[in-house]
């Protein structure tokens, strides 16, 4: 069975910063699978380092199916494919790695706080007291929200939370466990693609790697 991993941009330097963003990522992968094999998730800390790590897993595990999942920092073009877009991004101007798919690279587009906005629902669970709903952005698509409008819609939506105080990064490692896969999915396009591609493995039963 082919061993499934998860490289993560975000979490922190340290492998103690980054475990939060790794747990939070595991549980909603384990939603998204129903509980069936998931991938093991390594958090990264920047987007370069996840890039780079994800080039060594290549080499280090190639027996796994190795995957890379990054912001897209910015609105991805129609009809441009994920590799594409890092590709002609000025600061990334990533090549394909040889010999790997399409479905080896995913984006949270724009960035992971996107995928938190599509369940009103877990934000106001988590923040209680306080959280303002009718802040946050009312499109549908999520993909369609910029990433300076995701923070600064955050920020006021819960600068009066009661419970957990304001927005922070810390907040978005815990949630992102939180909310639900299937609202994800059908607010961004790009989850929808990532989490087939995981149902997919898991239902071929493709286990994840147990390794560090």
């Amino acid at each position: 069975m082919v061993a499934v991993r998860v490289y993560v941009e975000g979490g922190g330097a340290s492998r103690r910063a980054q475990e939060p963003l790794r747990e939070g990522f595991s549980k909603l992968f384990e939603r998204v699978t129903g509980g069936r094999a998931r991938p093991k998730v390594i958090a990264c800390g920047s987007r370069t380092e996840a890039f780079d790590d994800f080039k060594r897993a290549l080499k280090s595990h190639p027996d796994a199916l190795c995957i890379l999942l990054v912001d897209s920092e910015e609105a991805v073009k129609p009809g441009t494919s994920a590799w594409d877009h890092v590709l002609k991004r000025e600061g990334d101007q990533w090549p394909r790695p040889d010999g790997v798919s399409d479905e080896q690279l995913h984006l949270m587009v724009q960035a992971m706080e996107a995928w938190l906005i599509a369940d009103p629902e877990a934000l106001a669970a988590y923040y209680k007291q306080g959280f303002r709903r009718d802040a946050l952005p009312r499109q549908q698509n999520v993909e369609q929200v910029a990433k300076r409008d995701l923070f600064d819609a955050l920020d006021r939506a819960t600068r009066d939370a009661k419970t957990k105080g304001k927005y922070a990064k810390s907040h978005g490692f815990e949630l992102i466990g939180r909310v639900d896969p299937h609202r994800v999915r059908a607010a961004s396009s790009h989850a929808a693609r990532f989490f087939d591609t995981l149902i997919h493995q898991a239902a071929g039963g493709q286990a994840a790697d147990g390794g560090a």
